[in-house]
């Protein structure tokens, strides 16, 4: 039987500049008949066959692993005699610093006896197996009544008998979707940190996206961006545009604290990203604790969407319904509405027969104002990685599911990307940035009540009608 990879390897989404990308190295346990467990440090950038197989190795010394009271190993795992089964796994948890896997972090024979006949229980999780997981243990077994009331009985022991050395992750084995308790030192979870201060790093990103947000409203400087050094002057007439653009911005970031703030969830500063094609793709915001459970991550999730949603919805609708202050206001081609299905299908509900195919029109710049505020929460609800959407959609649907539509959405967004120059940046900066896997919450099980489950669709149905062309022609003809 193959050690699941649970957790996957995140604490580079969480703790580390988003910009690093720590080596990753492996540890590799033989688990022998008779209870011998040896353990080999490797680095995956070498050829496993650098790595000899000997069996003189020694056991673990302290090792948590043996049971002399129960089974013996080959009755736990279910391995044949003679059998050796070796497994490799990436670093678990987030914030797991790579250099400490170099380091003998285990948890003691007695700790695990403990936790094993005393932590965990018949009416809760009743432990059948136990295997190694890097510096912690991984409990095989079957859950006793509800996940959340279950992972809140076995912490609470944890912390009278242990202290609060240990933390407990109660997941899903992705093989074959059973229950599994995760038990790791809490020392392996210290944040890492980084080598420029974040605030300097965040500091840097602003002020770029200011200047992003100026110039994308500013048609005359888009054409020939070296001219801007000598026109800086003309940076100013982009300022309404960039002001409403950035008050969606922070509209999106601040729902998304406050939400946090109310469930106990730590937000790193957002890193906001600049886009000459848009003004600005969002911001990267780092989680810094272990998120309770599913519930939580979408109620986080989903708050800046709905929120940067809401508003840009009202301001679009007015910039339909007011005229322009100056009577003028921008003339547009009605073809620009065919790129959303949202714009288009409220363009053609408010204009009517004043929107025809080939007939320029004037509408208020808050129109492409607000527009731009709606794309840029729509692109971040896409259900991919760690954006918005990909944390939606794995507190509603889970690890698996959310992955298999994580990849199904980077494979449209690439073929997008083929033909939108947004979708090609787009799809780099997830690549490179936002790609995940989403950290392991401290309990994975529980599903979120139906009515966070319905915010949670909302979203990605919005984020759906922005993105989606309108296909629909208008009228080239007035209504008789």
């Amino acid at each position: 039987m193959n050690l699941p990879a649970i957790l996957p390897c995140c604490f580079n989404r969480l703790h580390c500049s988003p910009s690093i990308t720590p080596p990753t190295h492996f540890l590799r346990f033989v688990i022998r008949k008779k209870g011998s467990v040896v353990c080999r440090l490797s680095d995956n950038n070498k050829d496993d066959d650098s790595v000899q197989d000997n069996n003189s190795h020694q056991p673990l010394e302290n090792t948590s692993l043996e049971n002399n009271d129960g089974p013996q190993p080959d009755q736990q795992t279910g391995l044949e005699d003679g059998t050796d089964v070796q497994v490799a796994s990436g670093s678990p948890l987030p914030g797991v610093k790579p250099q400490q896997l170099n380091e003998s972090i285990r948890i003691p024979k007695e700790t695990v006896e403990i936790l094993r006949n005393q932590v965990f229980s018949f009416d809760t999780f009743f432990v059948t197996s136990q295997e190694p997981y890097e510096g912690g243990v991984l409990f095989n077994g079957n859950l006793r009544g509800q996940a959340a009331k279950t992972y809140e009985k076995v912490s609470k022991r944890m912390q009278e008998k242990l202290g609060d050395d240990y933390k407990l992750f109660l997941l899903i084995n992705p093989e074959d979707d059973k229950p599994v308790a995760v038990v790791v030192p809490r020392m392996t979870l210290q944040p890492e940190t980084t080598a420029v201060p974040e605030w300097f790093a965040a500091g840097a990103f602003g002020l770029v996206t200011v200047f992003t947000l100026l110039l994308r409203n500013v048609p005359a400087l888009q054409s020939n961006l070296l001219s801007v050094f000598d026109n800086l002057d003309l940076l100013k007439d982009g300022l309404p545009g960039a002001l409403i653009t950035a008050f969606l911005l922070g509209v999106h970031e601040v729902s998304h604290h406050l939400v946090a703030t109310e469930v106990g969830i730590k937000l790193g500063i957002p890193y906001f990203v600049p886009s000459w094609q848009i003004g600005c793709f969002g911001a990267i915001t780092r989680i810094l604790n272990v998120v309770p459970n599913r519930e939580d991550l979408l109620k986080v999730a989903a708050a800046g969407p709905l929120a940067g949603f809401s508003v840009g919805f009202i301001l679009l609708l007015s910039g339909f319904i007011l005229p322009p202050s100056d009577g003028i206001g921008i003339i547009v081609d009605p073809s620009v509405f065919h790129e959303s299905f949202l714009a288009g299908g409220i363009a053609k509900l408010l204009l009517g027969d004043v929107l025809q195919e080939g007939s320029p029109i004037s509408v208020n710049p808050l129109v492409i104002w607000a527009w731009a505020g709606l794309v840029i929460n729509a692109i971040n609800s896409i259900p991919a990685g760690e954006l918005d959407g990909g944390r939606i959609a794995f507190a509603m649907w889970g690890r698996k599911a959310s992955a298999r539509l994580s990849a199904f959405s980077i494979g449209l967004l690439g073929i997008s990307s083929l033909f939108n120059d947004v979708a090609f940046y787009w799809l780099v900066l997830i690549f490179f940035l936002q790609r995940g896997p989403i950290a392991p919450l401290s309990e994975e099980l529980t599903h979120p009540q139906n009515k966070y489950m319905a915010l949670g669709v909302v979203v990605l149905f919005l984020g759906l009608l922005v993105c989606l062309p309108y296909p629909f022609p208008f009228s080239n003809q007035p209504a008789l």
